[in-house]
Order: structure tokens, then C-alpha cells, then sequence
């Protein structure tokens, strides 16, 4: 599944994915869960997310033509959020990612040379928008 709702956090110490996205997935993620009970911060604010669990996932960077795959681990969250996974620094440091916040770029290394990723400030915005509601409502 191509996940286009990525928050990139180089702050973030773990790597988030949403129930919700496992399920639009397909995937039967409940039998795959390890279990835990560590609660993550700065997601809700003013309270603390309890995760599922964590699950490893295979992800892919890239085109068939020019990719990178690694394993990667996620704690399950199960709460809405505007965004599909959030990516923070295990992931980039696995990939080895250099990024460029300031103009929405992130760039590795591929099979057949460097992958580079461009955000779109106008879909980020977006879903600071989405989320502001959501915040709201909960």
C-alpha cells in the first residue's frame, strides 16, 4: 500500500502507524502485535497514548525502478489522527535519510542511486488543519 500521510519527526524517538492504516492495509495486525505497555508522549496533548503494540513492517522508499527496503518497528496506535504513520528517527537513521526540513526534502540512497522525496506544503498544511479539529474534538 502506497501511504501518502507521512509525518517525518527527526525529534521522535519511535515510529508511529494508526490502527486505522493497518485495517485500510488489510492487514489482521491484532495476532501480529507484540505486546507493551510503554506509553508515548507529545502525540494527544496533555495525555499520554497507550499503544496496541508494536508491530515490524516491511517499507519501501522509492519506484521499481529505483528503491530501499528495511524492516522497521512501529508501536500501534488507536486514536485519529490526520496523518496514515509517523517517521522518526529509527527509521531515518536505518535508512540513512538526510533531511531538508526547511524545503520539504528527503533524500538516501537507492539501488540505482539517490532517492530523493519532495513534500507539498499545501498537503501538510492540510493536515495540520485536520488535526487541529481532531484535537479539538477529543
Amino acid at each position: 500500500m502506497q501511504v501518502t500521510r507521512v509525518l517525518i519527526d527527526g525529534g521522535a524517538g519511535l515510529n508511529v502507524i494508526f490502527a486505522t492504516t493497518l485495517r485500510k492495509m488489510g492487514l489482521e495486525f491484532l495476532i501480529l502485535l507484540t505486546p507493551t505497555n510503554i506509553p508515548f508522549y507529545a502525540i494527544i496533548p496533555d495525555k499520554a497514548a497507550i499503544p496496541h503494540g508494536q508491530i515490524t513492517l516491511s517499507v519501501t522508499f522509492g519506484t521499481p525502478a529505483n528503491f530501499r527496503t528495511e524492516f522497521i518497528k512501529f508501536e500501534v496506535a488507536n486514536f485519529d489522527s490526520s496523518y496514515h504513520t509517523i517517521i522518526g528517527r529509527p527509521t531515518l537513521a536505518k535508512f540513512m535519510v538526510i533531511p531538508h526540513y526547511l524545503y520539504l526534502l528527503l533524500k538516501t540512497s537507492g539501488l540505482n542511486g539517490v532517492l530523493s522525496f519532495k513534500g507539498d506544503l499545501k498537503h501538510s498544511y492540510n493536515c495540520e488543519i485536520e488535526a487541529v479539529h481532531i484535537a479539538a474534538k477529543a
